[in-house]
């Protein structure tokens, strides 16, 4: 079963689950994107790099190239369970693209479940480490995240190198909904950092979507 805990610093959550549940999820998330029939769409290919890195992660948990245990949180049999971490707003951005991807092909019931199952767990995980935080940013889980967005991979990237230099904590998790207000269209915050890609792309003669956003690795070299 695929299940989710807060990491020890409130950044993010680690997805926990057996070689098969992680296999099945992958498997499920890879039907909703990279599909060479909406190339054309325009912000198609930025919502796949979102989601390729959601993808990738899973992908190499499954491998047991990341987190490993020899058994669940929930369970002392030993069985054993793979996992990895990834940042509160990278999943609520993955979960809103997935989501979106999703009115263009046909899902069944399985695919439905799994997306429910797992939306069910980040928010008990985000209770689990703080009520107050975790209240404020439910609507983030629902459809406050503009996933029409074409840009939407720069949003999350700008949104998660910003949380990432807060370092964690409750106080910091309590300021998330704020952040993530940018993600929501027409906001002030949402208009002025599209304004800020557009000005940027004119300084480097490019369109938006080929910006490169200047990450320092080190604010990523924190305990999560």
């Amino acid at each position: 079963m695929i299940y989710t805990v807060p990491t020890k610093k409130g950044l993010g959550v680690e997805i926990w689950g057996t070689r098969d549940d992680l296999e099945y999820l992958y498997e499920v998330v890879s039907k909703f994107w990279n599909d060479e029939k909406f190339f054309n769409v325009k912000g198609y290919k930025d919502k796949n790099n979102l989601i390729s890195s959601f993808s990738y992660e899973i992908r190499k948990a499954s491998y047991g190239s990341r987190l490993t245990r020899n058994s669940s949180h929930y369970s002392f049999e030993e069985i054993p369970y793979l996992g990895f971490k990834i940042s509160w707003v990278h999943i609520l951005f993955s979960i809103a693209t997935l989501k979106y991807n999703m009115r263009m092909v046909e899902s069944d019931k399985g695919e439905i479940a799994m997306f429910l199952h797992l939306e069910y767990w980040i928010e008990r995980a985000m209770e689990s480490y703080d009520p107050i935080g975790a209240k404020k940013l439910l609507p983030y889980l629902d459809n406050a995240v503009y996933a029409g967005n074409e840009y939407l991979y720069l949003y999350m990237r700008k949104i998660n190198a910003t949380f990432f230099e807060m370092k964690g904590g409750k106080n910091s998790f309590r300021k998330l909904a704020e952040l993530m207000r940018t993600s929501i269209y027409s906001t002030e915050d949402y208009k002025n950092l599209l304004n800020f890609f557009q000005s940027e792309a004119k300084k480097h003669n490019c369109g938006i979507e080929d910006l490169e956003l200047n990450d320092d690795d080190k604010i990523y070299e924190i305990e999560w």
